[in-house]
């Protein structure tokens, strides 16, 4: 608990947090504004964007201290909510993409 209040209390740490709650603002902004026509070129460059993610938690972790708890648990579900999302999307990309092909 007490990691928690010296990263609240520190003025760099406080300016992330806000970076982070504006960031998740902004993108429910746009992602509500996209067309139903782009959602499949979208699809794709988020399943690109959380490939990069995916990589970036990995180092991170590697990076790591082995007793730093906080930065290990936050890196696993950064690789595990990436890794869903790709699938995710990847998924809905190829079954929109099959609307498209001819029936025989």
């Amino acid at each position: 608990m007490e990691y928690i209040q010296s990263l609240l209390t520190d003025a760099a740490h406080l300016r992330m947090i806000y970076i982070i709650v504006l960031s998740i603002f902004v993108g429910i902004e746009v992602i509500e504004k996209v067309p139903t026509i782009l959602h499949t070129p979208l699809m794709s460059g988020a399943n690109a964007i959380h490939g990069v993610v995916i990589i970036g938690s990995i180092i991170v972790m590697g990076q790591a201290a082995s007793d730093d708890i906080l930065i290990m648990i936050l890196g696993f579900l950064a690789v595990v909510f990436g890794t869903l999302n790709v699938v995710g999307g990847f998924v809905v990309t190829d079954r929109m993409l099959e609307m498209f092909k001819k029936k025989k």
